[in-house]
């Protein structure tokens, strides 16, 4: 089956020294959507069992597909042979999808490797996907005449306000709203905190927090489709 690459952190800690990682349902919803048509791969800075965020474990009981992810063999064997960003060929995939937590904003976000990754799926007009803090991961992604891939773009990401409620802000080296409206590009959120919102433009799909990972992966989906 054709490919797509998952993009997770490695970050395992923030700014404070607080628990952190990848968010578990960010990943699991779209894997799911993705999983029955393609081969989903695992990358990470620095390669095989990147840590999932201790508090986006808490809430199982209350997520199907996350309680399965976590539990699912497959999942496992790939979490355990994540590649490294390094050993990865954006040729080998149609699409990278970058899951969130505030992990990207951490690692990804600042990591030359992964900036030159995404820019190359993007230059190659590849299906270019984030939730959450994931679009943290493309903040130094480039076109082809080097300018922002955020530039005049309609876009979303985990909101200020939702930063805010959620007390963690201070964690992480910026606001993920604040860098894409600096990137120039189209801000847009839900009317309400942890509202879905699933965003695309050109090849370019971004989901808001949580709750928009499944519209994310179906966006994917049916882009690929």
């Amino acid at each position: 089956m054709p490919a797509i690459l998952f993009v997770l952190t490695s970050a395992s800690k923030t700014l404070g020294g607080r628990d952190t990682g990848w968010y578990l349902s960010e990943a699991a919803h779209p894997y799911y959507i993705l999983a029955p048509h393609f081969t989903i791969d695992f990358a990470s800075p620095a390669g095989p069992n990147p840590p999932p965020d201790p508090d986006s474990i808490k809430d199982l009981v209350n997520d199907a597909d996350s309680v399965k992810f976590l539990n699912d063999e497959t999942v496992k064997s790939k979490l355990a042979t994540t590649k490294k960003l390094s050993e990865v060929n954006e040729k080998d995939y149609l699409a990278i999808f970058y899951a969130g937590g505030l992990g990207p904003v951490l690692d990804l976000a600042s990591d030359p490797t992964n900036a030159k990754l995404a820019s190359q799926f993007y230059q190659a007009k590849k299906i270019t996907a984030a939730v959450c803090h994931g679009p943290a991961a493309l903040v130094k992604a480039v076109d082809a005449s080097g300018k922002s891939i955020f530039s005049g773009k309609n876009l979303t990401g985990f909101s200020n306000t939702e930063e805010e409620i959620g007390g963690k802000g201070k964690e992480i080296p910026f606001l993920l709203e604040d860098a894409i409206i600096a990137l120039g590009g189209k801000y847009e959120k839900a009317p309400e905190p942890w509202g879905v919102k699933v965003v695309v433009d050109g090849h370019l799909i971004t989901g808001q927090n949580p709750a928009s990972a499944g519209g994310v992966g179906r966006a994917i989906l049916e882009a690929l489709m």
